[in-house]
């Protein structure tokens, strides 16, 4: 299939730029699968679409302050510094803005010259090495420097940026790793879970750290010859075990965004079961591909022609999601990160 099959036409006033008020008060669209149908909803409804015995799993990584804005040395020109991936002590793959101007040997300073960097590789599509100094105390300083990596759709003012430190986070993060958030589950709170667990759902946690793959632009013209980035994932033994003993007794494993699915069926065997440990999410998921373990999905709505709305697509078929996503529009739906969301079933 062709890339440019996964478009559509979405306004810009449906672009959420803010979060709401109430995490849990979001619009949810219920896709029905087997009916060929969907559903006007509301997130605080999602216990209502759930069978008792149903295996809710949660992505519990959380967001930290992948962005620096600082300035080159010793010219005093502003620079951004995006970081992807850390190769080694203090060294980090980033994206760099204005990448032309940070050669190898180039210097930057961030925080007052607390935190220092150096260039020294040039990658493909903007992206450098850099060395930063110290290294020891680096994860310290970038809590304290760093700013929230809100995707370039979001556009905010400095000091509103700050009350992002917390929204842009699910209210059950736990272990630090991504650079960006999995937005299905910022809809949650322990008013929802208490619901959930009333409804005799159960729920499990699982860890991908949400990288660059995730939301890099799809650069293949067909469906076949698109790769998204490796991520880092770990399933718990303890989760693991949850979870295909909700397949062998023939209950439903229900997602939380997309890159739960991603870690879930990267960590399947053929035989339909998990196994437990840390790994790299290496798999690619567009329509074709057989599901091994999810049966159900929460997900934000997601931007045209992306690796996120190719694997919702191959969920629940291509014409179904994009006539929803039409409906969606129509019915003025908030879209992406702090946008409402979709429950397929």
């Amino acid at each position: 299939m062709l890339i440019s099959e996964f478009d559509f036409e979405l306004p810009d006033e449906l672009i959420a730029q803010q979060p709401l008020r109430e995490r849990d008060a979001s619009r949810m669209l219920v896709l029905d699968r087997a009916a060929n149908s969907w559903t006007d909803s509301a997130f605080l409804d999602l216990p209502k679409y759930l069978r008792a015995g149903d295996l809710l799993v949660v992505n519990n990584t959380r967001v930290f302050p992948a962005r620096l804005v600082g300035k080159r040395d010793p010219s005093g020109g502003q620079v951004e510094l995006f970081l992807i991936r850390e190769e080694a002590l203090g060294l980090w793959v980033a994206l760099a803005r204005p990448a032309r101007k940070l050669s190898v040997g180039s210097r930057v300073e961030f925080g007052d010259r607390r935190l220092m960097g150096e260039i020294v590789g040039e990658l493909d599509e903007g992206k450098r090495l850099v060395q930063f100094s110290p290294a020891e105390t680096f994860r310290e300083l970038l809590e304290e420097i760093g700013q929230t990596p809100l995707p370039p759709y979001i556009r905010r003012d400095e000091p509103a940026r700050n009350s992002d430190r917390e929204r842009y986070q699910t209210v059950y993060a736990r272990e630090s790793g991504a650079i960006a958030a999995p937005t299905a589950g910022l809809h949650f709170t322990p008013k929802v879970f208490d619901a959930v667990k009333a409804a005799a759902a159960e729920i499990a946690g699982i860890t991908l750290h949400v990288g660059y793959g995730t939301f890099e632009p799809v650069r293949a013209t067909d469906t076949g010859s698109h790769r998204v980035s490796p991520e880092s994932f770990e399933i718990s033994e303890a989760a693991a075990e949850q979870i295909n003993r909700a397949k062998r007794e023939e209950r439903r494993v229900i997602a939380v965004g997309t890159t739960t699915v991603r870690a879930l069926e990267a960590a399947s065997q053929a035989s339909g079961t998990i196994t437990g440990g840390a790994g790299q999410a290496e798999i690619t998921i567009v329509p074709g591909y057989e599901f091994r373990i999810v049966d159900g999905l929460v997900t934000n709505f997601h931007l045209p022609k992306s690796s996120l709305l190719l694997l919702v697509s191959a969920f629940a078929g291509t014409e179904f999601v994009l006539g929803a996503y039409r409906h969606a529009v129509a019915g003025g739906y908030r879209f992406y990160s702090y946008g409402d969301c979709m429950l397929i079933i």
